[in-house]
């Protein structure tokens, strides 16, 4: 438990206040997930079926769910909650992506509360993004309840991205590590896409930008299924992008990012390897570990354990990327870039996506 009052009021407590204003009894769409929650663990679908200045008529759940059960990449179709059908946002191809004029036919305003995790490559901004969008046309109001970036609000990492290489997983430019909130990047996009919609932001009251999410006393709720601790999202900016590899990012394993390999890595020579680069903030630790989902499933895996050990100066991008090279280097003839179809696109290369251009893929193969 939390002790005490959180330094950090989530917009949420807002909402919740200001509800005959804000609602007035109209029709409620929320779009939320499992970290929706407020300070003392209740969910925000549940305070809101029971406001008598509210009245939920449609949940929304962008990838993983309403309840974040799904894992990465997985569609999500339609179910029930709390009585209510669930409009789901990430189903069988792109077109799931975005709410219909049906769905938005049947509320007034939509409300969206989700925890993101600093990253651009964290769909649920987008999400929101195409909303907003959506509701900018049908003529819906939008009600953004913000949440801390739990990377804080300051610090940036990594290549902005090329329009060439916009996706689900970066949708507009922004550095790998963008340091905005949700609430921020809805009135940023708001503005430059030209969609006008009727946005209200929400504000985090009490929180400062320099704060990571460990100093704002809410509680970790993990937003999506392979997002357990904030140690996580520390290194996800870089992390994720072993996802355009065939290199384990250690899905199927209780650390989740921080635990990366493959069957054919020395994990002792890759974390010589790296630890003599000296990368600021981090060590690299030989490991063995067999995932028992998603790539390597079942499979003895050797790699390393990413350790960061300041996470003022720990740089996730460069240090990942530098990991990538190493184990390129290690086994070339093992490695290789992702090649299926990466969250709907199937004419550029996962990797790419992910860091939103073609460049660093071409510095790797170039050394």
């Amino acid at each position: 438990m939390i002790a005490g009052e959180p330094i950090v009021q989530p917009g949420c407590i807002e909402l919740l206040r200001r509800a005959r204003e804000l609602l007035g009894g109209g029709r409620v769409g929320l779009l939320a997930h499992a970290a929706s929650v407020l300070p003392d663990f209740t969910h925000l679908a549940d305070r809101l079926r029971e406001h008598p200045d509210a009245r939920l008529t449609a949940p929304f759940g962008p990838e993983h769910g309403l309840d974040g059960a799904a894992q990465d990449m997985i569609g999500v179709g339609g179910a029930v909650a709390r009585g209510l059908p669930i409009f789901s946002l990430y189903g069988a191809d792109e077109s799931a992506l975005r709410p219909t004029g049906e769905m938005l036919a049947t509320i007034d305003a939509l409300v969206v509360d989700l925890q993101d995790v600093g990253a651009r490559y964290y769909t649920f901004v987008y999400t929101m993004a195409h909303c907003l969008e959506a509701c900018a046309v049908a003529g819906k109001r939008v009600i953004v309840c913000d949440r801390p970036n739990p990377l804080n609000g300051v610090d940036v990492d990594g290549p902005l991205l090329e329009p060439a290489f916009a996706s689900f997983v970066g949708r507009f430019p922004l550095p790998v590590r963008h340091g905005k909130t949700i609430g921020e990047l809805a009135q940023q996009w708001n503005r430059e896409q030209g969609w006008n919609a009727d946005l209200t932001v929400l504000p985090c009251a009490g929180w400062d930008r320099a704060m990571w999410f460990d100093r704002t006393g809410l509680p970790w709720i993990p937003p999506s299924p392979n997002m357990p601790t904030l140690d996580t999202a520390t290194v996800y900016p870089g992390a994720c992008l072993v996802e355009g590899t065939n290199l384990s990012e250690g899905r199927g394993t209780t650390r989740p990012f921080e635990t990366i390999g493959a069957p054919w890595l020395d994990g002792r020579a890759l974390a010589a390897e790296l630890n003599a680069s000296n990368l600021p903030g981090v060590r690299f630790r030989p490991l063995a570990f067999v995932p028992a989902f998603h790539k390597h499933a079942g499979r003895n895996c050797g790699g390393v354990f990413v350790h960061v050990t300041d996470r003022s100066v720990f740089r996730a991008v460069d240090a990942y990327v530098q990991l990538i090279a190493a184990a390129r280097r290690q086994h070339r003839a093992a490695f290789a870039w992702r090649t299926e179809p990466y969250e709907f696109v199937r004419d550029r290369l996962a990797f790419d996506l992910l860091c939103g251009t073609d460049r660093l893929r071409r510095q790797i193969e170039a050394e």
